[in-house]
């Protein structure tokens, strides 16, 4: 099966950065999306950015030109650069994969990583 296993966050001050990581690991045919969402504390889960399997990109407004998400498709991982970091980025981040399981199968499947907490103080 597939395992999304995430890792980089801590406790930061604001201005400073962190880089999250996400590595899909199983029998996988092939990737199409993946991004980054957060949730914090009584909030809904947001996007927080997205790049496709050809390296475009879509970040929600908040994070424009302080957050980076790249990917490397030889390792399955895609990688979050938080830049510049804000108290108000304080969240539990999830990464989230859109794959094919099977050269044959027509539809793909989302899996979600367990979650890494960013803390960034004031």
């Amino acid at each position: 099966q597939v395992q999304l296993v995430e890792s980089g966050g801590g406790l930061v001050q604001a201005g400073g950065s962190l880089r999250l990581s996400c590595a899909a690991s199983g029998s996988i045919f092939s990737i199409n999306v993946m991004g980054w969402y957060r949730q914090a504390p009584g909030k809904q889960r947001e996007l927080v950015a997205t790049i496709t399997s050809g390296g475009s990109t879509n970040y929600v407004d908040s994070v424009k030109g302080r957050f980076t998400i790249s990917r490397d498709n030889t390792k399955n991982t895609v990688y979050l650069q938080m830049n510049s970091l804000k108290p108000e980025d304080t969240a539990v981040y999830y990464c989230n994969v859109n794959l094919i399981l099977r050269p044959w199968h027509s539809t793909s499947q989302i899996y979600w990583g367990q979650g890494t907490q960013v803390t960034v103080s004031s």
